[in-house]
């Protein structure tokens, strides 16, 4: 039995008088040991009530923690960070104990808690479904109610080892702990291990939520059996709990991947390659008009776009340096049997490079612009891909200068004007600037060459400080070739992520021997900034998706304007006409002639979220008219078709701004 005699140990031992230094410097002196919780109501009343754990020296202990010897000591409450991750543990706890009631054969792995919650990962014969999740709510609800009592046991190893003999994962888990005694919880005949501290009974927790199921793989290895991952959230306010569960509603709005199925703009099959997706007419049609978009931007902005292999000699990457950093992110080489070696590109670099070592070039050449909406390939492992924004497959913005020394400084300004004018036609205002550094303390990471990092890292910080624009620094976010300008912007989700990049290289023009002849008729070494305007297509396009919550400005949609007759016989033929008249001014136009009644076709458009639902009847056909509702709105305005024209002319050509 686990619970047996000897199951608990106790240690006694001679108490002396010890001191406990508190955060604000302050010392109080014990002559005999006491808890946590005592000591927070030695220093407050009010204190020892909102007390959820302590910090001694460092290390989160629960409330029945004794201090016997000098030590730092800090109370954590209910407003610390530490206290909610104290609670979502507790609740993860809870949640483990019910649902081990409930499925007595249930295997337990794995529980985390961080900033967004908690989850726990489980496995059974029939996995846990989300439509079981309310009635494990309500069997962790009557637990609280009854204010059980969650017990801090210390149990011999051997004992835990017996009572999950017959669970593989909490043995695994088991085994990777040295201590013949282990710190564990109790409630009822549950006992689990593995938690800093929990609160001492389950009255406390007060306001939680399951929320979602996924599968994972054990250990995060796709060669490991799949489990089922049980998410959930706990907040000591009630409001805190409604604000969190409003924020994952809006998410789960904006989510590219379920907003790209109900408009039907890609999809990804993993029976046929997982994170290669396929784009939809309508999400080509979005990919379509960004990469135009993007291509006359460059070319105005004096970049020459090219057309370079997605395959590539092994050896070039090994010259560049990416083999050696970067192979365990790259597919195997492919042996073509007669020595040679192609590798699938991961990156565009060497293949820029390769178009400015095809001529010989003159200081009169530079800089030398060259884009390219390249398609890579990278090797992600299965479980981190998602949707667009992590794939197999991409295709990159991307863009390679090649400058003199004297013109870094000139054409760094002038790319991040060409990011910020991109960003104003997209309406992309969270961003700021990061500068990239290397890592003093791991330069092996990195080309090896201090007198270069130095010399490029002052560079760009000169460059961004004669521009008068604010940014951060950040150390270990650098290439391995040099330091970079990284835009981050704010994604709709939350999540931090670098939207643009404009890099210094000094190393790869060196390693490929770049030369261009100068003034004087030497030959001298070019620098080459590396720089990216949105990204890859597949990121920036999920991140728009996000945004824009599906509802694209009338530029990007797919589908501009929905044509619907009243009456498909007597109406359809001007229908027809119209749709006829803005396809040939440019405009992406649909006529829908299902046999389906008219409300259901508008609001049918409207959850399609197509910018302009035009309806056609007797009165529209005899004024050469159109009765148009945007999106989002129910008001009906009758126009001339002429009129409706130069409407929707405007709107595109203000890349839909409102002012």
């Amino acid at each position: 039995m686990l619970y047996g005699t000897g199951a608990f140990l106790f240690f006694w031992r001679e108490i002396m008088s010890f001191s406990i230094t508190l955060p604000d410097g302050s010392k109080k002196d014990f002559d005999e040991n006491l808890s946590i919780a005592d000591l927070a109501h030695k220093i407050a009343t009010s204190l020892g009530k909102a007390a959820v754990a302590g910090k001694v020296n460092g290390q989160i202990e629960p409330l029945d923690y004794e201090l016997d010897s000098d030590a730092e000591v800090a109370i954590i409450t209910d407003k610390d960070k530490e206290g909610l991750d104290v609670l979502r543990a507790t609740a993860a706890f809870l949640f483990e104990a019910v649902a081990k009631a409930k499925y007595p054969k249930l295997h337990l792995g794995e529980h985390v808690t961080d900033e967004g919650g908690f989850y726990v990962d489980t496995d059974k014969d029939d996995q846990i479904k989300i439509g079981e999740l309310p009635e494990l709510e309500k069997a962790m609800e009557k637990a609280i109610k009854n204010g059980e009592k969650i017990e801090h046991v210390r149990v011999s190893k051997s004992d835990l080892e017996d009572e999950y003999k017959d669970d593989p994962y909490k043995s695994a888990l088991l085994a990777k702990i040295d201590d013949d005694v282990v710190d564990a919880y109790k409630l009822g005949d549950f006992v689990d291990f593995g938690f800093d501290a929990l609160l001492p009974n389950t009255g406390k927790i007060k306001h939680f939520k399951l929320l979602s199921v996924a599968g994972a793989y054990w250990g995060g290895k796709s060669s490991n059996p799949m489990l089922q991952r049980i998410f959930g959230t706990a907040f000591f306010k009630e409001a805190d709990l409604k604000a969190d569960l409003k924020r994952r509603q809006e998410i789960k709005e904006r989510d590219h991947r379920t907003i790209g199925r109900d408009l039907d703009l890609f999809f990804v099959d993993p029976k046929v390659g997982a994170g290669l997706p396929y784009w939809m007419p309508k999400g080509a049609t979005i990919r379509r008009v960004v990469e135009r978009y993007i291509i006359d931007r460059e070319v105005a902005d004096g970049y020459q776009h090219v057309y370079t292999p997605v395959l590539m000699n092994l050896d070039a990457y090994k010259t560049s340096g990416h083999w050696a950093h970067y192979r365990d992110d790259m597919f195997p080489p492919m042996d073509m049997g007669d020595g040679e070696m192609l590798e699938l590109r991961p990156m565009n670099c060497p293949s820029h490079i390769q178009i400015f070592k095809h001529h010989i070039r003159s200081y009169r050449d530079l800089p030398l612009r060259v884009a390219e909406l390249g398609m890579m390939h990278r090797y992600e492992k299965s479980g981190a891909l998602s949707g667009l924004q992590r794939v197999r497959e991409m295709t990159l913005n991307d863009g390679h200068t090649f400058v003199a020394l004297d013109q870094v400084q000139d054409e760094f300004a002038k790319i991040l004007k060409l990011i910020m004018d991109v960003y104003k036609d997209f309406d992309i205002t969270d961003y700021y600037f990061r500068l990239s550094y290397r890592d003093p303390k791991n330069t092996q990471k990195y080309f090896a060459n201090d007198e270069m990092w130095e010399r490029s890292q002052k560079m760009l910080k000169g460059a961004m400080d004669d521009l008068g624009l604010d940014y951060v620094e950040a150390e270990g976010e650098a290439a391995f070739y040099g330091p970079k300008l990284d835009i981050q912007t704010k994604t709709a989700l939350g999540n931090d992520e670098t939207m643009s990049t404009i890099q210094l290289d000094f190393m790869l023009p060196d390693r490929f021997g770049l030369t261009y002849v100068g003034k004087d008729g030497e030959e001298h070494r070019p620098v080459m900034i590396h720089r990216g305007i949105v990204g890859t297509m597949e990121r920036f396009i999920a991140y728009l998706t996000e945004i824009y919550k599906g509802a694209f400005p009338t530029w990007l949609a797919p589908i501009q304007a929905e044509i619907i007759p009243v009456n498909n016989d007597a109406h359809g033929e001007y229908a027809e006409k119209v749709r006829q008249e803005l396809a040939k001014r440019g405009f992406r136009a649909e006529v829908d002639n299902r046999n389906e009644k008219l409300g259901y076709k508008i609001r049918e458009s409207q959850t399609q979220k197509v910018p302009y639902t035009l309806v056609l009847g007797d009165e529209e056909m005899k004024s050469n008219s159109v009765n148009v509702r945007r999106y989002g709105t129910d008001e009906e305005i009758s126009k001339s078709l002429d009129d409706f024209i130069n409407e929707i002319d405007a709107d595109v050509k203000s890349y839909s701004r409102k002012n």
